[in-house]
């Protein structure tokens, strides 16, 4: 159990150099905790306890390098209380038995325990029922840490025994922070353009550990001229091949076919496909461009061309060559001579911007499900519109999370049916905008 226990328990000694940065970072008291002031602070329920010197047993849900292990050390530092951490990746029953042994020795000296349980919620329930005891005659107090919906993940009478409190993903300005204070640590500026450290705060997704983690990375070698996002990205992330060399004429021909359909040349179009199936070309994965191609530069303009593509690959599956080879040409025509848009394709790359830019940023509480009463008296599903009951099926709710400005990722063109499109969104816009 020593061993096990020895790697979380705190330092006696200032950490070496040697140490992760992340580790030599690590808070000395709870008012260098960033992040998370909304329990931390004078009037958050943290702060309230450490004022009044009693700690009632704790669940800490939240993501990933948000400080959950920090504070747990620091809340025992700050009300005299053992530290005895334990993670539930690495034990089990033996292990907990003899930390609540050692818990009621300590007992008998005066000295109450923090009992600090990482992953709590990778016990199954009956090791939590076998906190159950200790946790009601004082013998530990117990703060877990969890990444999981508590709701789902711990019993209802453990939760019943402790106060779950939330630690939010850190914003970009606990990270810069936190970036600040490794600087100072290391005695240098991060080797990076502020483009650049804003694109790395950015990739962190809320994440300080693996923030700090990266900055040490780039400290760890020579870096002539600052990087900027591009340099960044190559240095921190690996590259991977697209395609296989060979086969050139193949990915030639596949190309100037989807380019002639986007530039509606259906008899382009078909010279290229005859070009690859007389070539002895799989219909199949020329169908599968053509199915692309009908998403990407066709959209929802004519909402009808993912459906023939569709539709031809059923035909040939079920005709097989070379009569089902007609229905290929019947979808190849239909996507070049169809109305064109690429605004659902570029939709889509700016969502995926967005979502790799905010990270886990939640949905705003009134739209989320409350399954259980936990989730309910933390505001989940409070002041829901259900749209169906407004005199126009519009209640012109707002669905984004608080921390992010509304987006338009979407932008229909007046070709073919998204100009019908069009009109429906502006009028919503219209509505929605009256209901502010």
């Amino acid at each position: 159990m020593a061993d096990l226990l020895a790697g979380l328990e705190p330092p006696a000694d200032p950490l070496p150099d040697s140490a992760p940065l992340a580790d030599r970072l690590r808070p000395q008291a709870l008012d260098e905790v960033v992040g998370q002031e909304h329990v931390t602070g004078a009037e958050g329920a943290i702060g309230r306890m450490v004022a009044a010197g009693r700690l009632s047993s704790l669940i800490l849900w939240g993501p990933p390098g948000t400080g959950k292990t920090t504070i747990a050390r620091l809340l025992a530092d700050a009300v005299g209380l053992r530290f005895a951490p334990i993670s539930a990746v690495f034990s089990g029953v033996a292990d907990l038995k003899k930390v609540f042994a050692e818990a009621k020795l300590a007992a008998r000296t005066g000295q109450r325990t923090l009992l600090f349980v990482d992953e709590i919620h990778r016990f199954n329930r009956a090791q939590q029922d076998g906190f159950l005891p200790y946790v009601e005659d004082g013998t530990v107090t117990l703060v877990g840490a969890t990444t999981e919906n508590p709701s789902f993940e711990l019993n209802a009478a453990l939760l019943s025994r402790a106060q779950v409190l939330i630690l939010h993903r850190l914003g970009a300005t606990a990270l810069n922070k936190l970036l600040d204070r490794a600087e100072a640590l290391m005695e240098r500026a991060l080797p990076v353009t502020p483009a650049a450290r804003d694109a790395l705060v950015a990739s962190a997704d809320g994440d300080g550990r693996f923030l700090l983690n990266q900055a040490e990375t780039l400290w760890s070698v020579d870096i002539a001229e600052p990087l900027d996002p591009a340099g960044l990205g190559a240095f921190l992330q690996r590259r991977v091949a697209v395609y296989d060399k060979d086969r050139e004429g193949h990915y030639n021909l596949i190309s100037a076919l989807h380019k002639s359909i986007r530039g509606s040349d259906p008899q382009a179009a078909l010279y290229y496909l005859a070009r690859m199936l007389t070539a002895g070309e799989d219909p199949l994965f020329v169908l599968r461009r053509l199915i692309r191609a009908a998403v990407e530069d066709i959209g929802l303009a004519d909402p009808n061309a993912v459906v023939q593509c569709v539709a031809a690959k059923d035909t040939y599956d079920f005709l097989g060559s070379p009569e089902g080879e007609l229905a290929i040409v019947q979808a190849c025509l239909y996507l070049a001579t169809a109305p064109k848009s690429n605004a659902a394709y570029k939709a889509q790359k700016a969502a995926w911007r967005a979502a790799k830019e905010t990270g886990s940023l939640m949905p705003p509480a009134n739209i989320l499900n409350a399954p259980t009463k936990l989730m309910k008296q933390i505001g989940y599903g409070a002041d829901y519109a259900y749209d169906h009951d407004a005199a126009d099926g519009f209640s012109g709710a707002n669905y984004w999370p608080d921390e992010m400005e509304p987006q338009a990722f979407y932008q229909p063109t007046d070709r073919g049916f998204e100009k019908r499109l069009s009109e429906r969104l502006a009028w919503w816009d219209e509505r929605r905008k009256g209901r502010e």
